[in-house]
């Protein structure tokens, strides 16, 4: 990313920040980057139809399949092209910084018969004062530091958290403490489709740690506290959830290695992309907490300065109680991936890589995918 000091836009974020910021230089930051993919993938039961989440990116719980369909498809995309802005202000000693980035994933809105044209969505949109930060950003719960270097869109995503919300949060030192927005998913007594309750006026409440150690080894241990909350079709009922994460980025001489395990009661949507529900309903309508676990290991081997490769396990399981939810639920999830990236100048790599992905259902129902994905990204 270059810099730019762009005298307009500086006068006019001076008159919103006022007279303290008025002898302040702020500095903008234009950034993001192209990515185009080109993925070959063989769903076991049949391949979703075109447009289909599964289509752009793996999300446990979506390879199930389409019986009818057929098995083999070629999807063809950008749209994990991205772009952000970022402005930072020194006032009197104190920084404060604004940040704002899109992408175009998700989205149904378009479609490959005529124009390819999705909208763009929010990804991060927060502010910080000092240790303040508030906005839209990384769940304080996970550590997207530790994310494998893959070319799908997550890479590993059975194993690991991964939300983006709204947050209030306060670092000082390698600690940190965030209320975080709540949203509570259930499954209905005997199974069905998932309930997102909508309701709830308890935030999430996340504490964290980070630190590293001499020989370069990052490592984060973080805490969540939760409501579980359905004020739903007559139920009221409220339970609390809680899990751990611990995540590590440990250096190998040249090559490096990334672990992260995650455990609680509740967890639900985040882990696995809500494979799996916080909780399940039972004949009295309360709320009884799923536990699950999960994980990730990826070594990234250097070939050379321009060639390397990441190989990456990760799995989820969830532990239902089949006599309240039923056997359709999600059970199991596991991928593995191995790749091969090259770099020929810094911005830009060009690169292949196979995964294979297992989901179960709780009856023992299976997806299966197996996935080559070409992927072009240079970061502008």
């Amino acid at each position: 990313m270059k810099n730019a000091k762009v005298s307009l836009l500086a006068a006019a974020t001076l008159l919103v920040l006022g007279s303290s910021a008025a002898m302040a230089e702020t500095e903008f930051k234009f950034g993001g980057y192209v990515k185009a993919d080109v993925m070959f993938s063989d769903y076991s039961n049949g391949a979703p139809d075109s447009g289909n989440l599964s289509r752009q990116f793996y999300v446990p719980g979506t390879i199930y399949g389409t019986p009818g369909n057929g098995k083999q498809v070629v999807d063809f995309q950008a749209r994990e092209s991205r772009f952000n802005f970022k402005t930072t202000t020194d006032l009197d000693g104190h920084k404060l910084t604004g940040f704002i980035e899109l992408d175009f994933m998700t989205h149904t809105d378009g479609n490959e018969r005529v124009s390819n044209s999705y909208s763009p969505r929010i990804r991060h949109a927060f502010v910080s004062y000092d240790n303040w930060t508030v906005g839209q950003t990384w769940s304080t719960f996970m550590n997207p530091g530790s994310l494998p270097e893959n070319l799908d869109f997550v890479g590993a995503a059975d194993g690991t958290p991964f939300v983006r919300q709204t947050q209030v949060r306060y670092t000082n030192g390698g600690f940190q403490f965030a209320l975080e927005n709540p949203e509570t998913t259930v499954t209905p007594n005997g199974g069905g489709s998932r309930i997102t309750s909508g309701s709830g006026i308890v935030p999430d409440f996340v504490a964290r740690y980070n630190f590293k150690t001499q020989g370069g080894a990052k490592f984060t241990l973080a805490g969540i506290a939760r409501q579980l909350n359905l004020e739903k079709n007559g139920i009221d009922s409220q339970t609390m959830g809680y899990g751990v994460n611990f995540t590590g980025v440990i250096p190998v001489g040249d090559d490096d290695l990334k672990l992260s395990a995650t455990a609680g009661d509740g967890l639900g949507r985040y882990m696995a992309l809500n494979y799996a529900n916080a909780g399940v309903l039972d004949a009295d309508g309360d709320i009884k907490s799923i536990s699950s676990y999960g994980g990730f290991a990826s070594y990234r081997h250097w070939w050379n300065d321009k060639w390397r490769s990441s190989f990456t396990l990760s799995g989820f399981k969830a532990d239902n109680d089949v006599a309240l939810t039923g056997g359709a639920v999600n059970e199991e999830s596991y991928s593995g991936y191995i790749n091969l990236l090259y770099s020929p100048v810094k911005p830009m790599t060009v690169g292949v890589e196979y995964m294979y992905a297992e989901n179960t259902k709780q009856n023992g129902d299976k997806g299966e995918l197996n996935r080559v994905m070409f992927s072009v990204k240079y970061v502008l």
